[in-house]
C-alpha cells in the first residue's frame, strides 16, 4: 500500500479545515485559568510543605 506525499498533504489540509480553532479571547481566558490554577496549587503545596516541615522539626527537636 503506497500513498503519495502529495495525497498525504492534501488529506492533511482537508482535515485541518475541519478543525474548530479557538478564538484569541478563548485562548487567553484558558491560559489565564491554567496559570491561576498552577499558582494556587504551588502556593497550596508550599504551605503544606512548611506545615509538615514544622511538624517534623517539632517532633524531632531540630528547630532553632
Amino acid at each position: 500500500m503506497s500513498v503519495s506525499p502529495a495525497k498525504f498533504v492534501q488529506d492533511v489540509r482537508a482535515e485541518a479545515t475541519k478543525v474548530t480553532w479557538p478564538t484569541r479571547r478563548a485562548t487567553l481566558v484558558t491560559t489565564g485559568a491554567v496559570l491561576a490554577m498552577a499558582t494556587m496549587t504551588s502556593v497550596f503545596f508550599f504551605v503544606v510543605d512548611q506545615i509538615i516541615g514544622l511538624g517534623v522539626r517539632e517532633l524531632f527537636g531540630l528547630g532553632g
